[in-house]
């Protein structure tokens, strides 16, 4: 049954239909409520359920009985699961992940897929400086359901601007990406900027919300940022961070965008498709 559940799932159309032509925003803020209802036996049944739908692995949780299924969403592991790469040269994974779209930014074009370009300056909005990224790198980061959701810092350095921009709930899946175009700009998201400590070098982290999970958690600036949310939008920070500190995490699953200055350099085997997790090296910081 299991299996058959997620065949049926992976035809396009029927998936497409299933997450995307439905009242998205009323959705994603029921799923809000009933995931953050208090009652251990509903956390263990909705919990089964989503088994039937994933591969939810808990091996690595810190804990393994949840009151409710925001618990599990946003669950943290034991410590020493999510080790990042010491060398200072390289940039570390913000989250675990499957590898999208990712390579040169084409001047300030990106390809969120095959033949769907969109603009930085759409993405970052428009208060937000575009300038160190053009002709850069970029990499898309797709978190499944099933996923561990929390984000972490890519790099030694400090947190210097969260910029926060409303918007829809598309399904971030491949399906969406290749039939909706300029997703990314369409939906809620976050800019977070960041400078390294090597270098100087600006790195942004756009976490991107979707269906079901429309709320990002900063701990910089302990906030909840969701559809509701009435601002500020622009909110200034001096956060230090060092490799692989938790920077926050999403309610469910979504996707992280990170860009980089030109002169950095994805490492073999960083390729559409390849599953990464955080704290593994992404890319290499110019010489």
């Amino acid at each position: 049954m299991k299996r058959m559940l997620r065949q049926l799932l992976l035809q396009e159309d029927l998936n497409f239909l299933l997450t995307n032509r439905v009242p998205r925003a009323l959705l994603t803020r029921w799923m809000g409520w009933f995931s953050q209802l208090r009652s251990p036996w509903l956390a263990r049944l909705s919990i089964r359920i989503w088994r039937l739908f994933t591969d939810l692995d808990l091996s690595d949780a810190r804990e393994h009985h949840f009151d409710s299924l925001h618990a599990c969403f946003t669950r943290a592991l034991v410590d020493g699961a999510r080790p990042a790469d010491p060398d200072p040269a390289l940039l570390v994974s913000p989250s675990d992940g499957i590898v999208g779209a990712c390579g040169r930014v084409e001047g300030t074009t990106v390809f969120q897929a095959k033949g769907y370009p969109y603009q930085l300056a759409e993405l970052f909005g428009p208060s937000q400086d575009i300038t160190p990224f053009k002709d850069g790198v970029f990499i898309t980061l797709r978190l499944t359901s099933s996923m561990y959701h929390r984000f972490h810092a890519p790099h030694d350095g400090r947190l210097e601007h969260v910029t926060y921009l409303s918007g829809d709930t598309w399904n971030v899946n491949p399906i969406a990406l290749k039939r909706v175009e300029r997703l990314f700009c369409r939906n809620e998201r976050a800019v977070l900027r960041t400078r390294l400590t090597r270098g100087g070098h600006q790195v942004a982290l756009v976490p991107v919300a979707a269906i079901l999970v429309a709320s990002i958690r900063l701990h910089c600036l302990d906030v909840l940022l969701h559809l509701r949310w009435r601002g500020p939008n622009e909110m200034p920070c001096d956060a230090a961070m060092r490799k692989g500190d938790e920077l926050g995490w999403f309610q469910h699953g979504s996707t992280i965008l990170l860009f980089a200055p030109k002169g950095f350099a994805l490492l073999d085997g960083i390729e559409c498709g390849a599953r990464v997790k955080a704290g593994q090296a992404l890319m290499r910081l110019p010489d």
